[in-house]
């Protein structure tokens, strides 16, 4: 349904907005945390190794598609603020065209590539077959992952934040039943994870399909709105591309970490995957704020409403910077219980522990460039955040991770501060930024999007 962002205390805006929202991430990171956990419950570390290995791959190519579907959000939310219901109209028919197009050519692509790609991230070979075949029924699911995406990309541009948390919802609960089912039942361990992880998608999407239908939102699609056009398609791009580059360059850099961690043995490879998991968890405040300003700013911009854009960007760095503090300082007492969670061995505990402390402090410096990310975005300036996420993982993350696991071999908590350290840089690169465009006005740099 659709929702005005434009009026109204902006705070209020966020709350209503960015809730939703939250429990959709958290809903979403159940996937993997559920693979996880009930992979380590019926199977060894091999096949934890494989579910993390292949889980990161596909969250990979998930917060890619998520990130071009960024480029339909404010799209469609300017539409919207503006009160454009022929160009919203045309944006999300475009939308789906484009993505349906994609999906394909990636699943083509993807099938090819399962045994380089398990090559690649220097997989152990005691879990390489089993990764193998979790991606290779996860990238037969990619048409699913990316409909259900771009189902949501819609809603969040149109300032509905709640269906999607519903599609999610009855995807994440069977997810569960089904991994209980081929892992605990069937005892088809990786495969079993990535059967329920792909048939959970599905169903989520014909569930979306249904609530869709009977819904009426106030935008009519026509024939005519599917049918490719430049000045839309080019818009989508133009803000989607710099994103999904972005967000593939930084799932990239933990893929490096990943291969870094691999090659010092099974049970580093097992820790860091699990830190990894808890981290998507902690991190869903930023991921939120980041998708929730750049909707908010994106219909306030298009309503011609600068000021209230920019108070959405500042309320959102005060509750992430709030966030991050507490978790932080909270995981240096609670780390080694948290990891725990997931295994019992007692070697990968003490090496996730390191990490985990190391790692965690990146909550706070993330949740500010997270926020500047998708105010950029808003403004069509997507290209910004590709540039500070770039700088950061070629300058800081990548050769700090290689140099800290060069010199520190027996501690893997070095190699988690890399993570902190990059968003340092990246949060000065965006207040550099945002001055930047105070002082060209606003307006102009929404005009000039």
């Amino acid at each position: 349904m659709e929702k005005n962002l434009t009026s109204g205390s902006v705070f209020r805006n966020i709350m209503y907005f960015s809730l939703p929202y939250l429990l959709s991430y958290f809903l979403q990171t159940l996937y993997g945390m559920a693979d996880l956990f009930i992979i380590g419950q019926f199977h060894g570390v091999e096949h934890i190794t494989a579910v993390s290995i292949g889980s990161q791959v596909m969250h990979m190519l998930t917060v890619m598609i998520v990130g071009l579907a960024m480029g339909s959000t404010v799209t469609i939310g300017k539409a919207i603020g503006a009160k454009r219901s022929e160009h919203a109209s045309l944006a999300i028919g475009n939308t789906i065209t484009l993505f349906m197009g994609v999906s394909a050519a990636f699943t083509a692509l993807l099938l090819v590539l399962v045994k380089p790609i398990v090559s690649v991230m220097s997989t152990p070979k005691e879990a390489a077959a089993a990764t193998a075949a979790y991606l290779t029924i996860c990238f037969i699911g990619i048409p699913f992952i990316t409909a259900y995406n771009i189902i949501s990309s819609i809603f969040r541009g149109l300032g509905d934040s709640k269906s999607p948390m519903y599609f999610i919802a009855a995807a994440c609960a069977a997810n569960i039943v089904l991994d209980y089912l081929f892992i605990g039942v069937f005892q088809l361990g990786a495969l079993g994870a990535a059967l329920g992880t792909t048939l959970s998608q599905t169903i989520s999407v014909i569930f979306s399909i249904i609530v869709i239908l009977r819904q009426k939102n106030g935008v009519r699609l026509k024939r005519q709105h599917f049918r490719p056009q430049a000045e839309s398609m080019g818009q989508i791009l133009k803000i989607g591309i710099p994103v999904a580059l972005q967000d593939g360059f930084i799932q990239i850099s933990f893929i490096v970490i990943t291969v870094i961690a691999n090659r010092r043995g099974l049970n580093d490879a097992a820790a860091v995957g699990i830190v990894e998991k808890i981290i998507g968890v902690v991190f869903l405040v930023p991921s939120t704020m980041l998708s929730t300003v750049s909707a908010l700013s994106a219909q306030n911009i298009g309503a011609g409403k600068h000021d209230r854009a920019s108070k959405t960007l500042w309320y959102a760095i005060l509750l992430t910077v709030g966030y991050g503090l507490i978790v932080s300082v909270g995981v240096q007492w609670a780390a080694t219980p948290i990891v725990g969670i997931f295994t019992g061995d007692a070697a990968v505990i003490l090496l996730g522990t390191q990490y985990l402390k190391g790692y965690i402090w990146d909550c706070i410096f993330a949740g500010i460039h997270f926020s500047f990310s998708g105010y950029f975005c808003a403004y069509g300036r997507s290209g910004i955040s590709f540039l500070h996420n770039v700088l950061s993982i070629v300058c800081v993350r990548i050769p700090g991770a290689f140099l800290a696991s060069k010199y520190f071999a027996d501690t893997l908590f070095p190699m988690g501060l890399a993570a902190p350290g990059g968003s340092l840089l990246s949060v000065l690169i965006c207040v550099a930024a945002f001055l930047w465009m105070k002082r060209q006005g606003m307006e102009f740099c929404a005009t000039e999007s």
